[in-house]
């Protein structure tokens, strides 16, 4: 298997895992999130699919600021989590998938030959970063939800 097959079967375990948390959340907003980000990794995925024949472009994503008006509505709504315990470590799950596949993408992105496939694996790379913090703020809002969405500031999503 090269490295475009794993990262594509990667891709693919990824937006299922989404896909299965979007259909266990009760929660609405939370359920548009995890959708949004299993649409990434299919977008990812049809990415990976073409690199091994061409050099795709790579359009910018805006998940960051999906989710944040999402979470903005939530609030703008009075939603209300009705989250379970177990909830908690299913999105830590995720969070760990999106760490390897960062890492991974990072490491192929060192020994591909092509300047092109290495930008792009490189940009997979910071975007599977973003879903990682993104999965850190859902697991913060579930952990405290009262608080969470009470900061407009949003001090604690990162810039990028």
């Amino acid at each position: 298997m090269n490295i475009f097959e794993f990262a594509m079967q990667m891709e693919k375990e990824g937006e299922n895992l989404y896909r299965d948390l979007a259909r266990k959340s009760k929660n609405t907003g939370i359920r548009r999130i995890l959708t949004i980000l299993a649409d990434e990794e299919v977008r990812h995925y049809q990415i990976l699919s073409r690199m091994e024949q061409s050099t795709p472009e790579y359009p910018d994503t805006a998940v960051l600021n999906e989710a944040k008006n999402v979470f903005a509505q939530m609030k703008a709504d009075g939603n209300t989590l009705d989250l379970q315990a177990d909830q908690v470590k299913l999105y830590r799950q995720a969070q760990d998938l999106e760490k390897k596949s960062q890492d991974f993408y990072e490491e192929k992105a060192r020994q591909v030959e092509t300047t092109t496939q290495k930008e792009l694996l490189k940009k997979i790379a910071a975007e599977e970063e973003r879903h990682y913090v993104l999965l850190d703020n859902i697991i913060e809002l579930v952990s405290r939800p009262d608080t969470w969405l009470e900061n407009a500031e949003w001090e604690h999503l990162d810039k990028y």
